[in-house]
């Protein structure tokens, strides 16, 4: 496999500081940890204004028992918060396993499909979010729609949490955060109210996502270190898939296509992606030593399931200078042979750009043997 990474480009610093070629433990979280997230910051996703607000509340609004043929008590809670720029509410739908007698882990669905795929009242058992099949392994499962944090539209960031919080800043700064780190920060405030769920083990939560959702559960992940599992689905490019040499989609299609999506700066790598300062296993790196699961589909080609595998080799090294098993594989799997043993799981499944049961179930394996 054509491995398509410069060497440095994980372990040195970005001016080429030979002394970082091997790095120690403490190099890794006091030094080059922060900056690739700085870099990512300021070359891709963009920089939030604002972390927990001062403002930020939470109101059950409904906890009724008797779902799911009894196995599951349900919770519809608001998630609130002020800013300049007026009020938000995330609206969080939790299932939890009626029979527990303990707190339970959670997997938190980013969904950025419609609304319909996580249908509170089970009258729509999507696939998607096959909230039945989450309660049933022993797990809590929790899923927001993105548009509650932000639009999925060119509104020139007037809406949304942007509306709220952005600065009166004429024209934006290059690093100001697009729609995907929107999204992020909007789970990141999930977990704030997950934290104070009695039900919930707030230490054994998974944040999931499908497609942009996975670019944003990645993101997500990386920043806030509150979440032990950080799960991509078929995420592909500024996801989980190496950006030097991908097939398919490419930075210069991602940005002219939804060119919300990310900060202004990474507009300029457009057909440039061999000068970025970083490159996508470096963000499945900021996750170590914490739980890591990319998942592909082989008729996903504007994804590229070979870039996204790529990805969790190159990550690999960190988890190995932690003192830990990272990555293990010989080579690409075949599809329906999840590669588990490590902290970075893997899969391939036979199939479209999609999220299905057999993808969930082994996001569930995995938090089985690790979580």
């Amino acid at each position: 496999m054509n491995q398509r990474i410069p060497e440095n480009l994980l372990w040195l610093g970005t001016q080429g500081n030979t002394e970082k070629m091997f790095l120690t433990e403490e190099q890794w979280r006091k030094e080059r940890r922060p900056e690739i997230l700085e870099l990512f910051r300021q070359h891709v996703y963009g920089r939030a204004p604002i972390d927990r607000p001062n403002s930020l509340r939470f109101e059950v609004i409904d906890h009724s028992s008797g779902w799911m043929n009894g196995k599951a008590v349900r919770k519809k809670v608001e998630i609130m918060f002020d800013g300049p720029g007026g009020t938000g509410v995330i609206h969080l739908y939790l299932f939890v396993p009626a029979t527990s007698s303990q707190r339970v882990p959670a997997f938190l669905l980013i969904c950025n499909r419609d609304k319909e795929n996580m249908d509170p009242d089970r009258e729509v058992q999507s696939p998607f979010w096959p909230a039945e099949d989450i309660i049933s392994r022993g797990y809590a499962a929790a899923v927001f729609h993105v548009e509650d944090a932000d639009p999925d539209f060119n509104d020139g960031f007037r809406n949304g949490v942007h509306g709220i919080f952005d600065p009166p800043q004429t024209p934006r700064s290059g690093d100001a955060w697009g729609t995907i780190a929107a999204w992020a920060w909007g789970a990141s405030r999930v977990m704030d109210y997950l934290e104070t769920d009695p039900d919930i083990a707030e230490d054994r939560i998974a944040v999931v996502g499908h497609s942009r959702g996975g670019k944003t559960a990645l993101w997500c992940g990386a920043q806030d270190e509150r979440f032990a599992l950080v799960i991509s689905n078929n995420s592909g490019c500024t996801g989980a898939a190496i950006t030097r040499g991908k097939k398919g989609e490419t930075v210069q299609d991602i940005n002219q296509r939804f060119p919300h999506w990310f900060n202004e700066n990474y507009k300029s790598y457009n057909g440039s992606e061999e000068v970025l300062p970083i490159d996508q296993h470096m963000l499945l790196a900021l996750v170590a030593p914490r739980l890591l699961y990319v998942a592909s589909a082989t008729e996903d080609t504007w994804a590229d399931p070979e870039s996204e595998f790529l990805a969790c080799i190159h990550a690999d090294p960190i988890y190995r200078l932690l003192g830990l098993v990272g990555f293990e594989a010989d080579g690409p799997p075949m599809p329906e042979t999840p590669l588990q043993q490590g902290r970075i799981g893997y899969h391939l499944r036979t199939g479209k750009h999609d999220l299905t049961r057999y993808d969930w179930h082994c996001f569930m394996d995995f938090a089985d043997a690790h979580m």
